[in-house]
């Protein structure tokens, strides 16, 4: 099978022709109007709260991956702690040690958003330069070795006992591959993702820009299977079946998990189709986008399609949820949150990360 990283370089299109590259707003600037008319016919702003009613805000944004994780049967996630920042760094040593925590590690915000401050840790000086840096409470993960990184968008009606698998893909990360001639520098400047990233990748990987990569040789410059971090997303919509189904519909039932994307670790595809077993990364409830859209040669319109058939969901959901005791929360309630989680979030993005 072709890489996926020249599968990647073989659909782009140059700058402003893809529409994928378009900033976020000017993508859903055109569906407002219908956004507001949910709005209207449920009478609130925030018409979408009541979708998730065990996460905050539905999962729309500004959610912790601690009120997620807690949900989950123990053996579906990795082994986790919680750090707040600043905190004495001998406690962090014993935390480590009383959990048995093995390099490398996974950190990341436990409130965040498209992978800033997500970070793979070889060391204990490397997570102690994160630790002195990062500036909100964030969590220490074991790394999952799995070679494969998926996502799955399912959503199910309260009303209903079957759900639907809307979206599968997998995600690669953003990778550059040596030709033995090339530094690496030479091969980020050529890669339609990575080209318009040299400064923030120079934050992990300027030491290393003018070393020549072997021919054949796959470098990783992320680890966060963000697409707004240059991952690959392969859209695995044919291998989609109900026995897929079936196992998230548990999983909803047992959470009131009902609208939302899960990241998971796998062993293989075929492994995890036929019934094999899953690590569950996160799982982001109604502020998630069916990111099946991406990388898979849809036109805007059918982009646009995919997202409004997934809104009409989100809106039936909600509504029903309303109705049965899960109630939108209130305009000022709604606008206090999202000023509380903008401000965190410029936090995250105003704060300096460590060259680790």
């Amino acid at each position: 099978m072709e890489p996926f990283i020249f599968a990647a370089m073989r659909i782009s299109k140059p700058g402003w022709l893809h529409w994928e590259r378009w900033p976020f707003k000017l993508i859903y600037f055109p569906l407002s109007p219908i956004w507001l008319w949910y709005c209207l016919r449920s009478g609130s702003f925030w018409f979408f709260t009541s979708s998730n009613p065990t996460i905050t805000f539905g999962g729309m944004e500004g959610e912790g991956k601690r009120e997620m994780y807690e949900q989950l049967p123990d053996n579906l996630y990795p082994k986790t702690i919680y750090i707040q920042p600043g905190s004495d760094e001998r406690i962090l040593s014993e935390q480590l040690q009383k959990h048995g925590f093995q390099f490398p590690l996974v950190v990341k915000p436990d409130i965040g958003m498209k992978g800033l401050w997500f970070e793979r840790i070889e060391s204990v000086d490397e997570l102690l330069r994160y630790h002195r840096s990062v500036p909100v409470e964030y969590l220490i993960q074991e790394w999952n070795d799995w070679p494969v990184e998926i996502s799955i968008f399912y959503f199910r009606h309260p009303a209903n006992e079957k759900g639907v698998v809307s979206g599968f893909i997998h995600k690669t990360l953003l990778q550059v591959c040596g030709d033995g001639r090339s530094t690496l520098l030479e091969l980020i400047q050529q890669h339609p993702k990575a080209s318009g990233r040299v400064e923030e990748l120079s934050v992990r990987h300027s030491d290393r820009f003018r070393e020549i990569i072997p021919e054949g040789t796959v470098y990783l410059l992320s680890y966060a299977a963000n697409h707004n971090r240059g991952a690959f997303f392969y859209n695995l919509r044919d291998k989609i079946h109900n026995g897929l189904a079936e196992r998230f519909d548990q999983l909803s039932r047992q959470t009131q998990f009902y609208y939302g994307r899960y990241d998971l670790k796998v062993r293989s595809i075929d492994e995890f189709c036929n019934g094999g077993p899953f690590s569950i990364l996160e799982f982001n409830g109604c502020g998630a986008e069916p990111n099946h859209i991406y990388d898979c040669g849809m036109s805007l319109f059918q982009a646009y399609s995919v997202i409004l058939q997934h809104w009409r969901a989100l809106f039936e959901i909600s509504r029903h949820n309303h109705r049965n005791g899960h109630r939108y929360w209130n305009f000022i309630r709604g606008l206090k949150f999202l000023q509380a989680s903008g401000r965190h979030f410029k936090k995250l993005e105003n704060t300096a990360r460590p060259g680790l």
